[in-house]
């Protein structure tokens, strides 16, 4: 993968030495125009000149690039709009330094001035910035052996190995350089977290089954997070049919990862986080269409979020107990796999007529939510899936679906979801929808009809809750393939581990 930018923070510099900085810099450009500090690095008025003449007004996320600026031993001086300063809000900083990351191009050697006309930022702003220079400069490529075109292509034998990149060194000049070094080591824990999501859901299904992914959840063992890994011999004792079912026809295996991370008071009941983990789906018996199949070792995104969550919890040292619980299996088809019109016994003891195979995390869900709520008897419990197509038809690419069967929860996660804007949109639950999954010959069935599939797979996992605070987010659209924006270049895009770590830092932490 290409190399991780780095990031330093320090003061401005005295005018003087601005005009003898080589190198990058990055200059911010408001309504009102560029700050003092920033025309130092312009002593020759180059950016005054261009401005018109790009018609550059100071948009927010505009840019004029000037090679070789006069007067100046830079090599590149790049201004970035930055908008009305009233609307510099948390995410407007991380999409500025994912334009900044977007306009680095070959540079090695980086500044950016962080001051405004008739503007102040702080130190989070500082570190915001920085954060959204590293989302934006992820990228999954470590599997690509030849060099890109622009770089060449060997000595006329069809390219080889990559040479290593130089890592781009960014130092954010501000007004506050220890403030912003502090907020940005909490906000680096949280990036950390989204990007271990993105790779878990980049890797291909060869490499990521369900014993290897919950290996990558042991990890965070060095972080000082308590990891169990239960295997199919200790759910089948557990009464696991459901989960058990969906992996049956893989000779993979399937696990369960229970990890936990008590920052908290020894008697604070948790917060409970639980993801839907099928490494690759290929609908089981009822086959999906090869078209798109690729893009289902996706499908476990939700059990990646939830990894990357108590990663970021853990590296920041959140004063809260959070249990964090992912299913991990394969549904794949050979002679055992599961089988249209099967009845499965869930851990629950309630029944379930699997009529369609590829209706299957819910299966590994009813089974996941109800050991973690009959283990730990959390204070809620929120799931995160990428499980109906159903979600996509009712809300697009840009909002994931949520469903509560408690206000407060669902309106924590809503303020939550805007703030960081991994927005959420809540959907009905209710008993005209619950009385579709009633079945002839089992408890329940795990389909409904043709029309609302997306409420019914909620209605299905409700019934393995009880009456513990509960939400349920249908990721299916925000999770991969998304559209890609200023700090997202990847399919895989992390979805939901920045969501959480708000909702948990704003109301959970002691």
């Amino acid at each position: 993968m290409n190399p991780r930018p780095s990031i330093a923070f320090a003061k401005f510099v005295a005018p003087q030495s601005a005009a003898n900085r080589k190198g990058t810099v990055f200059v911010l450009s408001a309504d009102d125009g560029l700050s003092d500090a920033a025309r130092a690095y312009d002593p020759g008025k180059t950016l005054d000149r261009a401005f018109p003449v790009a018609e550059f007004t100071g948009k927010f996320a505009g840019t004029v690039e000037i090679l070789a600026p006069e007067a100046t031993s830079l090599d590149r001086l790049v201004a970035i709009g930055a908008g009305r300063v009233s609307g510099l809000d948390e995410y407007a900083w991380l999409k500025l330094g994912g334009t900044i990351a977007a306009s680095l191009r070959k540079a090695t050697d980086v500044a950016v001035v962080l001051d405004l006309a008739g503007a102040s930022p702080d130190g989070k702003d500082a570190a915001n910035l920085a954060a959204g220079i590293l989302l934006r400069g992820y990228s999954f490529d470590k599997y690509k052996t030849r060099k890109d075109k622009d770089e060449g292509q060997g000595s006329g034998q069809g390219g080889g190995k990559a040479d290593p990149k130089k890592p781009v060194k960014v130092t954010i000049h501000t007004a506050d350089p220890a403030g912003a070094k502090k907020a940005f080591t909490d906000a680096e824990a949280v990036i950390d977290g989204v990007l271990l999501a993105r790779d878990l859901v980049n890797e291909p299904a060869n490499v990521l089954g369900p014993v290897e992914f919950a290996a990558r959840a042991k990890d965070l063992e060095a972080l000082g997070v308590k990891v169990e890994i239960l295997t199919e011999k200790e759910m089948k004792k557990l009464g696991m049919g459901s989960l058990l079912g969906v992996a049956q026809g893989s000779p993979r295996g399937a696990r369960m990862a229970v990890m936990q991370w008590n920052g908290g008071k020894a008697k604070d009941s948790p917060v409970a986080f639980v993801g839907k983990g099928v490494t690759f789906d290929t609908g089981g018996n009822s086959i999906k269409p090869a078209s798109g199949m690729e893009d289902m070792k996706g499908d476990m995104g939700g059990a990646a979020a939830v990894t990357g969550l108590m990663h970021a919890l853990a590296a920041r040292k959140a004063k809260a107990n959070v249990v964090g619980i992912i299913g991990l299996v394969e549904n794949a088809v050979d002679g055992h796999a599961q089988r249209p019109g099967d009845i499965v016994t869930s851990m629950s003891g309630q029944t379930i007529e699997v009529l369609n195979t590829d209706a299957e995390g819910r299966l590994v869900l009813a089974d996941a939510l109800w050991y973690c709520n009959d283990r730990f008897q959390p204070k809620f419990m929120v799931n995160l899936a990428t499980l109906t197509g159903a979600i996509m038809v009712a809300l697009g690419l840009h909002y994931a679906g949520l469903f509560s069967n408690n206000d407060e929860l669902a309106q924590r996660l809503t303020a939550a979801g805007q703030s960081t804007q991994e927005r959420l949109w809540r959907m009905p639950l209710g008993a005209e929808y619950d009385k579709l999954i009633d079945s002839k010959n089992a408890d329940m069935k795990n389909i409904g009809g043709r029309y609302g599939g997306a409420i019914i797979a909620a209605q299905f996992l409700q019934r393995f809750v009880k009456d513990t605070p509960w939400a349920h987010l249908d990721i299916a659209g925000t999770a991969m393939g998304s559209p890609l924006n200023e700090i997202n270049q990847s399919w895989g895009s992390g979805f939901g581990v920045r969501l959480l770590d708000r909702l948990v830092r704003d109301h959970y932490e002691s």
